[in-house]
């Protein structure tokens, strides 16, 4: 092979070499995207492309080294073809390496998602045979997930949807409340301040709320901030329009995202994809009801806020109990969305009358007198009204009339 001919055979094959570099890239960014929200076919796709360019430049690599090897070895060119060939040995080697940590990568991320899979299976298979534990710890490892499997979203899934972030918000906010004790917090100037900054009153007033029932308000406050923007399909995180642009499509997607996330223990997902929609929606919900000083306070320092600002998810008592509200609420929403209207999303507001119709008093109403000379103190969990009429009751905190 003569000298301009070996010279160009060389700059054609590395042409392919960054080529398949590229596409290689483009395919496992896809085989990325594809996890999070779920979606099998994208995945299989973005996997076999993954698949054939690794096979694509192995095919080069061997083709370099039968080619030019040898026929670029002789001749007057032979000092300049080897000086050639040994720099785009030196070009190639470190895609050579970036291959194999692909390979070891897609290895470690496909057998991620058939353990999540075995997890999927078995906590359907536990839903459909009717068991489950009803015990609960703040450190267990409990899936949010309802005890029915439906094939079409419905106002009954919605309900219990909604049953289970008000279990999930009553169990982070004891662990809240739990934390300020340790940290010797005046509750009742707590509650003055989560009064003052909801009402536009000052601290010095009388609170609303006396100090045994200061887990309401507290409540209150976590619910006000992780449900602002739940009208939003993403919570504004984005400008998206989706549901209004392709209204069919995003409803069958957020219903098919909401059962396939449903079994999942939120931490693990988030371990695997801490970047994913889910996972940005819990950064900036963590950050929104979590005050710097009042995690250096009730922790010891700041450095769950330092992960959660990095675009982490740290593995701690304290933010597992809010991911299972954060996951909670998140499910709760993309039910929402796979109805067809959406459920609308109301709060009682301070002073207005009870209606037992819209809402329900978390504290236990004596069945002699009812809520007579009763008005709204505050809106505990904001309630919902489907299309054909039907109600998921705002829980409100009732207080004398003045």
């Amino acid at each position: 092979m003569g000298e301009p001919k070996c010279l160009t055979e060389m700059e054609v094959l590395m042409s392919e070499v960054f080529e398949a570099v590229s596409a290689m890239k483009k395919a496992y960014v896809s085989l990325q995207e594809a996890h999070c929200p779920w979606d099998p076919d994208k995945m299989r796709v973005a996997d076999v492309a993954v698949v054939a360019e690794l096979r694509r430049l192995g095919v080069l690599r061997e083709r370099f080294r039968r080619s030019f090897g040898r026929e670029c070895s002789g001749g007057k060119g032979m000092r300049k073809a080897a000086w050639t060939g040994a720099t785009l040995l030196e070009v190639v080697a470190p895609y050579e390496a970036a291959m194999e940590d692909l390979k070891r990568e897609v290895k470690a991320k496909e057998a991620e998602v058939e353990d999540l899979r075995e997890k999927l299976k078995t906590a359907t298979a536990l839903n459909g045979s009717g068991s489950g534990r009803k015990g609960r710890s703040h450190h267990s490892k409990r899936k949010v997930s309802c005890s029915t499997a439906q094939a079409a979203p419905a106002p009954e899934l919605f309900q219990a949807g909604m049953s289970l972030v008000v279990e999930a918000s009553k169990s982070f906010t004891a662990l809240l409340l739990s934390l300020m004790r340790s940290a010797h917090w005046d509750i009742a100037a707590a509650v003055r301040s989560i009064e003052a900054a909801t009402f536009n009153t000052t601290t010095e007033e009388t609170p609303i709320v006396g100090a045994q029932h200061a887990k309401y308000a507290m409540e209150s406050y976590v619910n006000r901030k992780i449900f602002q923007g739940f009208d939003h399909e993403t919570f504004y995180m984005d400008g998206s329009l989706s549901s209004l642009l392709h209204p069919d499509q995003f409803r069958r997607e957020c219903f098919m995202q909401y059962r396939d996330m449903k079994a999942m223990d939120p931490i693990e997902l988030l371990g695997i994809l801490p970047t994913c929609p889910f996972g940005k929606f819990c950064s900036k919900k963590y950050l929104s009801i979590v005050h710097p000083k009042m995690e250096e306070s009730l922790l010891g320092d700041l450095e769950q806020r330092r992960q959660v600002l990095a675009g982490n998810h740290p593995r701690s008592q304290f933010y597992g109990e809010f991911l299972e509200l954060a996951k909670a609420v998140w499910l709760l929403h993309l039910l929402a969305f796979s109805l067809d209207p959406p459920p609308s999303h109301f709060e009682a507001s301070r002073g207005a009358e009870f209606h037992p119709q819209y809402m329900e008093s978390v504290v236990r109403i004596s069945s002699g007198r009812g809520a007579a000379g009763q008005v709204v103190g505050f809106s505990v969990s904001p309630g919902f009204k489907f299309g054909k009429g039907s109600v998921v009751k705002a829980r409100v905190y009732l207080v004398p009339r003045s």
